[in-house]
């Protein structure tokens, strides 16, 4: 329980999120002392991934917000000489959040579960409620970690997930909230802290890739292709199948995320997969660009001549430093126009700027070249991709680390704050915090979210704010005969819009269900979200309409259907300076929420600044110890079926184009029944718990090396 909580730490860490949670890691690795607590009931926080009833109830949350647990007087535990920062317990990072559902909502016999829509296009009506508990089970506590939960909740039925009223729509604002006393929950909160993964025999420092064995049931196949239109409740019924990201984010294969999963052996409690297409808008239509050698001389919509052009410019690129007199007079030009020199076709030019770099027009030509340099570096180590995905949705990646933390000691406690710090006047320095229940525990060090920051501590801070749509379509944006992960990156047709990220997840990423894809929109906010995206959501998809229904969605050309979109703008705080906080003290530590970038690289970067202020001279994330190398109690006899498997430096990579149906759902399945508790004994008990299906999967693993040609 949470009045167990111990009263003496080496640091408190408020926020689950990425940052947050690789810093507890790091700290609990060395052996220090770490609370980890976060007020909402599932990990992760902006880095959440929630299955679709976890998502409305999160737009629920966002309308009603309020502090989930009645406040504790903490005034009489401040003592002479000392002062208090009452830190603020409600999320304003979200705002401007619009629902939109186009999906027919005929009720079907099989499918209709009670409070489903029943006009074509709606919003979230302000009466709706939704019950989505999140069954908690106790398990018995590992001996080296303790994970704490303060309510113990059982699931119930979803009822009147979205109703409907002929208004126009309704805009989300935090400050003009509701109270309410039911916190939500999602996927996030009632699935393990990270999926474990067995990883492969090997001395190699790479991360290998697995090859999933494709599906020998035709019927399955057969069924997929004969999928029955998405209606909104076939989506309500099929919601736990869904994994959407509030933050989408590709990881480099080369990036520090990466390097820190390899290096620190926390690739084995998540699986990834490749990114296989990256497309470009030319003349309005959607085609994939060749990004490699073999991608580049396999192309039929470039001639020969352009094939050698692009060749040239991409070797140059990878090694541009080399060659300075090739760019030095135009380093105070854009990049766009630096190319426009190159004698590039205007194809190739877009290819370049929008696909490759993945950047604006107004970049200089400097940062165009890094960013080309570090699209084709990425390139051949897992594969004909510089992108990873993980399966399951980002909010893996935060729940891996704090896992991490836990198997090292660190404790977990949801659903639970820090009313305020205590600070001593003569050292200035954070002494101690009182929790949301009172309880006053001393700490060395505090880190935390900017998000729980006073209000008078941010008052001058001016934050940016990112632009996120979340769309379900009907099918791909480039259909093709296998599912893919695609990435496309829309210009702007006009100075002052912003550039457009788009990334198109499939069903084998374990995002969405069959019959249906996961769009994520991202950009910088000029103004709200749907004002920002919608123009390019219009230009690329079209919205459900019912007299469409019975028309074929095979015709060449033809856009996908958009079914439900979600916009809504998230503030981004990456850019701010720690001392532009006012009055904090010099232990307490700020980390960011999540920024507009596509990798993880400033998150990577923060945290590990973070952690050597805390502990000069200590190693970032070393790699947990190998099997043989532990040292059990008692007679020292290692217990059987430990299911540690041999640690290496790999991360599973999956390649297959498709995965089997009934393997997802098992999986997702298995997913959502595991508790905060037995997740961190699962490592201990592999062996019993996971399915053959699971099996076949990690252990289906490739060892042979990407040949040199693909970079």
């Amino acid at each position: 329980m949470a009045d167990s909580l111990p009263a003496e730490l080496d640091v408190v860490v408020l926020g689950t999120g990425l940052q947050e949670a690789i810093i507890a890691a790091a700290y609990s690795r060395i052996g220090k002392k770490v609370l980890h607590l976060d007020r909402n009931n599932y990990y992760g926080g902006d880095w959440a991934s929630f299955s679709f009833s976890g998502l409305l109830s999160w737009i629920e949350e966002c309308r009603g917000q309020s502090s989930s647990n009645a406040e504790v007087s903490w005034k009489d535990k401040i003592l002479e000489g000392e002062d208090a920062i009452q830190l603020d317990q409600i999320d304003k990072t979200i705002e401007n959040v619009e629902v939109f559902c186009f999906a027919s909502t005929i009720t079907e016999e099989d499918g209709a579960e009670e409070g489903a829509l029943e006009n074509k296009q709606s919003n979230v009506d302000s009466d709706s409620a939704i019950a989505n508990r999140a069954l908690i089970s106790q398990d018995e506590k590992d001996q080296t970690s303790t994970v704490i939960n303060d309510e113990e909740k059982n699931p119930e039925n979803i009822k009147d997930p979205l109703s409907t009223k002929d208004v126009s729509t309704e805009i989300i604002q935090p400050e003009d909230i509701p109270s309410s006393t039911d916190v939500p929950s999602s996927t996030t909160s009632d699935t393990s802290v990270a999926k474990e993964l067995i990883a492969a025999d090997t001395d190699s420092s790479e991360i290998n890739t697995n090859s999933v064995e494709q599906a020998s049931d035709v019927s399955s196949q057969e069924v997929t292709k004969e999928t029955k239109k998405m209606t909104y409740s076939q989506i309500i019924k099929n919601g736990r199948k869904f994994n959407i990201d509030l933050t989408s984010k590709f990881l480099y294969a080369r990036g520090p995320l990466v390097d820190l999963l390899v290096k620190s052996n926390v690739s084995r409690y998540a699986e990834f997969k490749n990114i296989n297409r990256i497309l470009a808008v030319q003349e309005g239509k959607v085609q994939q660009v060749p990004c490699s050698r073999a991608d580049v001389f396999a192309s039929k919509r470039l001639s020969m001549i352009e094939k050698r052009m692009l060749m040239k410019f991409l070797t140059f690129c990878l090694e541009y430093e080399e060659h300075p007199d090739e760019y030095q007079d135009f380093k105070d030009s854009t990049f766009s126009s630096y190319l426009k020199t190159k004698k590039l076709t205007a194809s190739l030019q877009q290819y370049i700027l929008h696909s490759i770099a993945m950047t604006s027009e107004s970049v200089s030509t400097i940062e165009g070249l890094q960013a080309t340099q570090r699209f084709l570096q990425c390139l051949g180590r897992y594969g004909n991709t510089p992108f990873l995905f993980p399966l399951y949705g980002v909010g893996e990646m935060p729940q891996c680390f704090c896992r991490m933390s836990a198997v090292f000691g660190g404790t977990y406690c949801l659903r639970h704050s820090v009313q305020c710090l205590v600070v001593d006047r003569e050292t200035a320095r954070c002494k101690a915090v009182i929790d949301s229940n009172g309880l006053r525990i001393t700490c060395e060090h505090f880190i935390v979210n900017e998000s729980y920051l006073p209000k008078k501590s941010t008052q001058n801070i001016q934050y940016r704010y990112i632009s996120r749509a979340v769309l379900i379509t009907d099918s791909s944006i480039l259909k093709s005969e296998s599912e893919q992960i695609s990435i496309l990156t829309v210009p702007a047709r006009e100075d002052c819009q912003p550039l457009v990220r788009i990334i198109e997840l499939c069903p084998s990423s374990m995002t969405c269900p069959q019959g249906t894809y996961l769009v994520h929109l991202t950009c910088p906010s000029n103004g709200t979200a749907k004002e920002d995206l919608e123009p390019v959501m219009y230009r690329l998809f079209a919205a459900y309409s019912e007299s469409e229904e019975n028309d074929s969605h095979e015709c060449e050309g033809e856009k996908p259907k958009v079914l439900w979109a979600l916009f809504f703008n998230i503030r981004d705080s990456s850019a701010v300076d720690r001392n532009a906080y006012e009055g904090l003290p010099s232990n307490v530590y700020v980390c960011s929420g999540p920024s507009a970038a596509l990798g993880f690289e400033q998150s990577v970067e923060q945290a590990e600044a973070i952690f050597h202020q805390l502990c000069p001279g200590e190693e970032f994330c070393p790699a947990a110890p190998n099997p043989e190398d532990i040292i059990y109690d008692g007679d020292g006899a290692r217990p059987e079926n430990a299911g540690f498997g041999t640690p290496s430096e790999t991360l599973t990579v999956e390649r297959g184009e498709n995965v089997d149906a009934d393997t997802a759902e098992h999986g997702q399945d298995e997913k959502e029944k595991i508790s905060e508790v037995s997740a961190i004994n699962k490592m201990d008990r592999e062996s019993e718990t996971s399915s053959p299906d699971a099996q076949t999967l990690k252990n289906s693993i490739n060892e042979t090396e990407m040949p040199k040609d693909a970079e």
